[in-house]
């Protein structure tokens, strides 16, 4: 009996995202290791950081000083697919994957897409409002929250169906800021969690927009309570 792929039942979008994660960190990983770049690789993941994350200042220089140029303004996506080591972008291959199945299964592939994006570009865009120290954002986390949120909604709506709590709906991300405030516990933290809260909130938000029947279908749910 064949065995069937685990990656043929997650939704093409999602693998898409992963393989760019997945490409890139290979990428800098290798280089790092001297396997390719030669001499000049091992500085790859650290010109990567220069080149692509986003930081507070950049906010600093787009909207108070007036430099709104390409390099700055790319920095609120690219920041999504450069990871601070391999660890780092292995978790969020693990998340993405995960949820992307959930939510792929359900949201159209745009749709996805828009969530995703969406939750990593406010994301960056609050934490450098925000931000008392201009500490670089890097990784998928943001976006990744941003499915969470769209999770939540899902699982809030499939507990309505079933007649349970609906607040278990928010167990996950419960679990995951459990987990963050322990591990700032334990080894300090950086503002950076403000881009990954509120890509949450900008997915839980966006979520009922963006699922299959859109506004007007959660103005029914809306009306149907009444």
């Amino acid at each position: 009996m064949q065995e069937e792929s685990p990656f043929n039942s997650v939704p093409p979008v999602p693998l898409l995202l992963v393989a760019i994660v997945v490409g890139v960190e290979l990428t800098l990983w290798s280089a790092g290791q001297g396997f390719v770049g030669g001499a000049a690789g091992v500085g790859w993941r650290a010109a990567a950081f220069q080149d692509y994350a986003f930081a507070p200042a950049v906010m600093t220089e787009i909207f108070e000083r007036g430099r709104g140029s390409f390099d700055l303004w790319k920095r609120f996506v690219t920041y999504a697919f450069v990871h601070v080591n391999f660890t780092h972008a292995l978790w969020a291959t693990v998340l993405l994957l995960a949820l992307g199945k959930f939510v792929g299964e359900v949201f159209r592939p745009v749709a996805f897409l828009i969530l995703f994006f969406l939750s990593s570009i406010l994301g960056a865009a609050i934490y450098g409002a925000v931000s008392w120290q201009n500490t670089p954002l890097l990784g998928a986390y943001p976006g990744v929250y941003g499915l969470i949120g769209a999770y939540t909604y899902l699982m809030w709506l499939t507990l309505e169906r079933i007649g349970e709590n609906q607040l278990k709906a928010f167990q996950l991300i419960g679990i995951l800021l459990g987990l963050m405030l322990v591990y700032s516990m334990l080894f300090g933290s950086t503002p950076t969690w403000i881009a990954e809260v509120s890509g949450f909130l900008v997915g839980l938000f966006a979520a009922p927009l963006l699922a299959p029947g859109g506004w007007q279908a959660f103005v029914h749910r809306i009306r149907n309570r009444r």
